[in-house]
């Protein structure tokens, strides 16, 4: 597969046709999704709900997405890629463009479930198809460059929501998102996938998670707790303190993203994760300090800042140290299991800071998200003594 993509015998080949096609479908999906990201919260708000339903709301979609990655694991293996992609797509761009025409909380958090599971299926599978693309010397520098794609549209998306529904109102905007979802599906309509191998699918249905993803995984649990602050609470938070130009925020913190990923994924492929991520997430907890104080504008744009460096620098390196180990025949199942965790730190920040938000106050959101990447780097440094003490007991059997 490798040898495909290949434009020389030192440097295999990254930009090929195929890998341009997933990264523009990848985008089209992702400013569907971030379009809604900050007016869902509004729209909730507007519906009548509380920040506790607004956490919901949140957390609802991404426990959709987690319970369904694991059988997408399976199937990206077992049914192919092409299959699982698409219909995915299609969930996605049904369930965001019936938001245009609900107005009931009930029937909100029903298609909620929904999109949730079509994102799952989506993601999942576009970041699988990505990783049988990129050749496996780039991988870091490869995959840095795929979440360029969703990065772009982070930077555009929610600033882009948030215009749209003050100029059009909710349901032409949700209606748009549900476009971005379409034209997502017509370009992976057209690219070329990699052929189900029967003989290597895995038979087991418990099956459900890939063991050597697990460190990488259990990371971004903690990391993207930060998500469910920021995504669900922060243009509320803004509100409250006065502070106008929420948009900023989101198109600083993408640029900021994406110039973290232009350099990030070569430092991993040549010095790997120890690199990468304690620096990426002193900037991270630096970030959520500047939002628990977010004294002016300058507080909010440095939060951007600080997040999207970090983020931008530790989120690839954890998806390709993610599938590294993992056999060829279940890099699916590595993409799922780094994506459920992904998804559940998001869920439970979302459903946990909407309590914190109604007890204490949206400041005290951020200082928790600080918290939890505290606990991410205390338990990467433990991954990393263990790690060093089997590498020497490994180097002693071989001398003895």
């Amino acid at each position: 597969m490798e040898e495909t993509y290949q434009s020389g015998p030192e440097k295999p080949r990254i930009w090929t046709k195929d890998f341009i096609f997933i990264c523009i479908a990848n985008f089209f999906v992702f400013i569907g999704f971030q379009m809604t990201l900050p007016t869902l919260p509004l729209f909730v708000e507007k519906l009548g709900g509380s920040d506790q339903l607004i956490g919901m709301v949140v957390s609802i979609f991404t426990l959709s997405a987690l319970l369904i990655r694991p059988w997408v694991g399976h199937a990206l293996e077992s049914k192919g890629r092409r299959f699982i992609y698409l219909v995915g797509l299609g969930i996605f761009v049904v369930s965001v463009g019936s938001y245009a025409f609900l107005s009931s909380i009930v029937l909100l958090f029903l298609m909620r479930i929904i999109q949730g599971a079509g994102w799952g299926m989506s993601t999942t599978a576009g970041g699988t198809v990505a990783t049988d693309i990129i050749p496996a010397k780039r991988r870091g520098e490869g995959m840095g460059y795929f979440g360029l794609s969703g990065n772009l549209a982070l930077a555009l998306g929610p600033s882009f929501g948030l215009v749209l529904v003050s100029i059009i109102g909710f349901s032409y905007t949700f209606l748009l998102s549900a476009l971005g979802g379409l034209l997502a599906l017509i370009f992976a309509s057209m690219l070329h996938y990699k052929p189900v191998d029967k003989n290597a699918v895995a038979h087991n249905r418990w099956d459900v998670l890939e063991k050597t993803a697990l460190k990488p995984a259990s990371l971004m649990f903690f990391m993207t707790m930060c998500f469910g602050g920021i995504a669900s609470f922060l243009p509320l938070y803004a509100e409250e303190k006065g502070i106008g130009g929420i948009e900023w925020y989101f198109i600083i913190y993408a640029l900021a993203l994406m110039l973290s990923r232009t350099f990030s994924g070569r430092i991993y492929d040549l010095k790997g994760h120890q690199a990468v991520f304690i620096p990426g997430a002193v900037l991270i907890i630096a970030a959520m300090l500047s939002l628990s104080y977010l004294g002016s504008f300058l507080y909010l744009i440095l939060g951007a800042i600080l997040f999207g460096i970090g983020f931008g620098a530790i989120q690839p390196a954890m998806q390709a140290w993610a599938v590294e180990k993992a056999p060829m025949n279940r890099k699916g199942m590595a993409n799922a299991t780094f994506f459920s965790c992904f998804d559940l730190g998001v869920g439970f920040g979302a459903l946990f800071f909407g309590m914190i938000a109604s007890h204490y106050g949206y400041a005290d959101i951020y200082l928790v998200a600080a918290s939890s990447v505290v606990v991410s780097v205390i338990l990467y440094l433990i991954y990393l003594v263990r790690d060093n003490k089997q590498k020497k007991v490994r180097q002693r059997l071989t001398q003895a």
